[in-house]
């Protein structure tokens, strides 16, 4: 059943889904180009040269920026999909769950490639100290700050 929005919420959900798409092509420009460069790293002269650590790092960053890819641009999917469909409330709203789902997959992926990288470069310690204090600041610039702030605002 279509979720017809109330004409006086239309055209809220209308600046709701503009501004989502807006924060979509910011994150999936990153995201594609990472997968892209992840893509072409195992065709390198060094790639035989890493041990089975950084084989398991470099796949599971692989398919976390595929995965990242795929709920970045599920917004876009579900609106050609259901266009016209008087689905716009239900796409905003999946829109956005798969948007912060991307935020949190991407702030994984990211911190596990800081930490193959610097582990093929500075070793095993110094990798995990850096992708361990990445995830801290994603976590507190991607979710415990706009967290804090939501309860100064309404909802709009």
């Amino acid at each position: 059943m279509p979720d017809l929005p109330d004409p006086d919420d239309y055209d809220r959900l209308s600046l709701n889904w503009n501004e989502l798409i807006q924060e979509v092509r910011v994150i999936q420009t990153g995201v594609q180009i990472l997968t892209g460069f992840l893509l072409t790293v195992p065709f390198t002269q060094r790639f035989g040269e890493l041990n089975d650590l950084q084989v398991g790092v470099y796949l599971a960053v692989l398919s976390g920026a595929a995965a990242t890819t795929a709920l970045v641009m599920a917004p876009a999917a579900f609106h050609r999909m259901l266009f016209r469909r008087g689905a716009k409330l239900w796409t905003v709203e999946a829109g956005n769950k798969c948007v912060i789902a991307g935020l949190s997959l991407l702030a994984l992926t990211l911190s596990g490639v800081l930490f193959l990288v610097f582990d093929v470069v500075l070793g095993v310690g110094t990798a995990a100290l850096t992708a361990g204090t990445a995830l801290v600041v994603f976590a507190l610039l991607w979710w415990v700050v706009p967290v804090k702030l939501r309860k100064r605002w309404p909802v709009e």
